[in-house]
């Protein structure tokens, strides 16, 4: 199976959601949400793609990097790249229901694991979503990592309790969807967090506590002191908040104020493992991946999702080799350049 089967399977398997466009980068599905497109304008899911473009790659071939370490450990689990699948749910109304939520999940979970990494699970309106995406954890013995949506705290704690529960690796919440209104609508209130409550929260577990959706370097260091373990810069992918800006934009500044502190998580327009390379260098850790596991799922269920990560893999190999970079902390700015 290689990408040009993957991605004509996904085209027919999403029709009417899901263009699989050569270009994954927002133009024409803008608006559509639900759907596979961004909010609105589009404006930034859009500028996730531009913005990450506009970093350049310094090729150098002078230097002893032959053989580079890719390897990433995530509280203690080593994994082979620095690239995990983001939480996604939502099959039947995002991209058209060919894969049941279950098909859908499975698929992500176990072509991860395939791959040499895992996989978030996501959270939705419906709790047997999330219970779905908690039981194949299970069978991959807790290899991933529970998303909760900003959900009332009782519900959020009950929620991580179920997760400490299959063993996973942490847990977290895409603090991001807070105003997904159409949560409320079904019977599932969400809304923004204060530190004190998301300090009750992280404190009700033993587990690394992750918040996604950071974008500017005041709500980094507000995620360090609440106690949380990681954060991801993220804008939900541009489905949340028309005109935000880009993760590739606002990256550098939260690195320069939390690096070190806390494990920096980032996603947002990723295509390639040069993508990879360039989040990295721009200071994260490492990377979660959305639309493209989504295509590989669709496109060819679990060997489909393996086949997306290790082609990123080999990327990103390739990038480390024509840069000189033996590992990921030898990745940094001097490798890159910006044109903005």
């Amino acid at each position: 199976m290689d990408m040009q089967e993957i991605r004509a399977a996904a085209r027919e398997r999403m029709k009417g959601y899901c263009r699989v466009c050569p270009v994954c980068n927002g133009v024409v599905c803008a608006g559509e949400v639900p759907g596979m497109g961004g909010a609105g304008t589009g404006s930034s899911f859009k500028s996730n793609v531009e913005d990450l473009n506009k970093i350049k790659v310094r090729l150098k071939t002078i230097h002893d990097a032959k053989e580079p370490d890719l390897t990433f450990d995530f509280f203690g689990t080593k994994l082979d790249l620095p690239l995990i699948s983001a939480p996604i749910t939502g099959s039947a109304f995002n991209m058209g229901g060919a894969l049941s939520e279950e098909e859908y999940i499975e698929s992500v979970v176990y072509g991860s694991v395939d791959a040499g990494t895992l996989a978030m699970i996501g959270d939705s309106a419906d709790p047997k979503n999330y219970n779905i995406g908690l039981n194949l954890l299970e069978k991959v013995n807790g290899k991933g990592v529970a998303i909760i949506k900003p959900k009332e705290n009782p519900v959020v704690m009950e929620a991580v309790k179920k997760a400490e529960k299959v063993n996973a690796i942490a847990a977290g919440m895409d603090i991001d969807g807070a105003g997904l209104i159409t949560l409320a609508l079904h019977g599932a209130p969400v809304g923004p967090k204060t530190v004190d409550e998301l300090k009750e929260i992280i404190s009700s577990t033993s587990l690394p506590f992750i918040l996604k959706g950071i974008m500017t370097k005041e709500e980094a260091l507000l995620a360090v002191e609440t106690g949380a373990k990681a954060i991801v810069v993220s804008n939900h992918g541009g489905r949340v908040l028309d005109h935000s800006q880009s993760t590739a934009r606002v990256l550098p500044e939260i690195a320069e104020a939390v690096k070190g502190k806390i494990m920096i998580l980032v996603d947002g327009g990723v295509r390639s493992g040069v993508d990879v390379f360039k989040m990295i260098a721009l200071g994260a850790d490492a990377v979660l991946i959305g639309r493209p596991v989504i295509i590989g799922a669709f496109g060819g269920y679990r060997e489909g999702v393996a086949k997306v990560i290790n082609d990123m893999k080999y990327q990103l190999l390739q990038t480390m080799i024509l840069t000189g970079a033996k590992d990921l902390a030898s990745i940094d700015r001097s490798m890159i350049s910006i044109e903005w």
